[in-house]
């Protein structure tokens, strides 16, 4: 009989605002359990430093230049993980058996095949007196892989476990939008790639514009009028630079440029209609399937919550294609990748393979994440 591990996820995503908390009960394979959701803000300090060092770092050689500021914030956003943890372990009254601890992504290039996470695990380890899973990316890139999305194997798990008819994707709206297809239970039948931008070009247009963080439902983006000869330019420079070759992308690979001229309200039209017409697009190019054939398109993260976005999105979809949020099956939309690492920390321990060649290009199933105890 498997055994069964109590898991606590942490995931701080491209937003760079928070960190989304999960603790889940699972095996590392066909069964798990939530147990506990929960999102924690950084204070405003934190915050501005994770974006001011974000925008120093556009190469290899920046990540050397700023290595001090690099170290000085990792140890700060560890003790405000250490300190959250310490909070949920103690508030659910449960042991927990070890953390996932994804850490702040700062710089992702899948090109040159690097992904920089920050977050010490062995200190994370030390405060906790817990065994700590992190750098959960590396390995997959030695082996060929682009480090992300790691997901997906959650995603068929959700699919299956909650008997979702097949064949259904889960589509992902962070910073960036990727999309996991799902055909069966097997793990090595899954296909996922990232599609473009998701929220980040909206949420960089409101913090330029305002003191807000997003735009609060897509309030603001719904009262604008979208400009077609900008969002047509935009769509086509687009498909010229991805070239519709299967990367995994970073925010900096996206700019608002084209957008500059325009009013607040209408630049956010603009680029919910650009994003909406990119992430349809990169779904009916890269997933084929007979046009009388149903799917699911089922959104979590934080822009299903954009309702602009989401009926964008729903109005250029083929008829048989159908988009449903993740919250209609019981199962909450804002914490799917925080478990997603809580349960990658137990596949991990357990040495199952988490990233697979069709969900990040790796050549071969791998293992991934580094185990410490350091205590």
């Amino acid at each position: 009989m498997e055994k069964f591990y109590t898991s606590l996820g942490l995931m701080s995503g491209t937003s760079m605002d928070g960190v989304d908390a999960s603790v889940i009960k699972s095996d590392g394979e066909n069964n798990y359990e939530p147990i506990f959701n929960k999102y924690f803000e950084y204070d405003e300090v934190i915050y501005s430093d994770l974006l001011n060092l974000r925008d120093k770092i556009n190469s290899i050689k920046d990540l050397t230049i700023n290595s001090d500021k690099i170290k000085e914030l990792e140890r700060k956003i560890t003790l405000f993980h250490a300190k959250i943890s310490k909070e949920i372990i103690k508030s659910i009254g449960i042991d927990v058996d070890l953390v996932g601890f994804h850490g702040q992504t700062i710089f992702h290039n899948a090109l040159e095949k690097i992904s920089k996470q920050i977050g010490d695990g062995n200190l994370l380890s030390s405060l906790l007196k817990k065994d700590v899973v992190y750098n959960f990316r590396e390995n997959d890139i030695l082996n060929g892989g682009q480090g992300a999305p790691l997901a997906p194997i959650f995603h068929n798990l959700l699919i299956n476990q909650n008997q979702i008819e097949k064949p259904a994707c889960i589509l992902n709206i962070g910073g960036i939008a990727n999309i996991t297809l799902v055909v069966s239970k097997n793990n090595e039948d899954l296909k996922s790639f990232d599609v473009g931008p998701g929220n980040c070009l909206l949420d960089e247009w409101v913090r330029r514009h305002t003191k807000m963080k997003y735009d609060k439902n897509g309030e603001a983006s719904n009262t604008g009028k979208t400009s077609e000869v900008i969002l047509n330019q935009a769509i086509d420079n687009f498909d010229n630079i991805s070239n519709h070759k299967k990367l995994s992308f970073d925010i900096k690979d996206f700019d608002l440029s084209f957008v500059k001229g325009l009013s607040y309200e209408d630049g956010l039209s603009t680029l919910v209609d650009f994003t909406a017409i990119i992430i349809y697009q990169s779904i009916l190019k890269s997933i084929k399937f007979n046009e009388n054939e149903k799917l699911s398109i089922i959104v979590c993260g934080g822009g299903r919550k954009n309702f602009s976005l989401m009926e964008s999105i729903r109005k250029r979809l083929p008829k048989n294609i159908f988009l449903k949020i993740i919250d209609d099956y019981k199962i909450d939309g804002d914490f799917i990748e925080s478990q997603a690492f809580a349960y990658l920390a137990i596949r991990s321990v357990l040495k199952k393979v988490i990233s697979y060649p069709n969900t990040t290009d790796v050549e071969k199933p791998s293992i991934g994440g580094v185990l410490v105890k350091n205590y």
